[in-house]
């Protein structure tokens, strides 16, 4: 949780709050190739 914490640190001192959409658009993108792959993915391609 160290990596989050400190990104947290980043965003907030340095003001950078336009970085956070990115971000999470990022992480979920991630989370949907990792989801896709496994045995998850039939219950996945039913939601489109």
């Amino acid at each position: 949780m160290s990596l989050m914490g400190e990104l947290w640190q980043f965003l907030k001192e340095r003001k950078k709050w336009w970085l956070l959409p990115i971000i999470i658009m990022l992480l979920l993108m991630g989370l949907f190739i990792i989801f896709s792959s496994s045995a998850i993915a039939p219950f996945i391609y039913t939601l489109f």
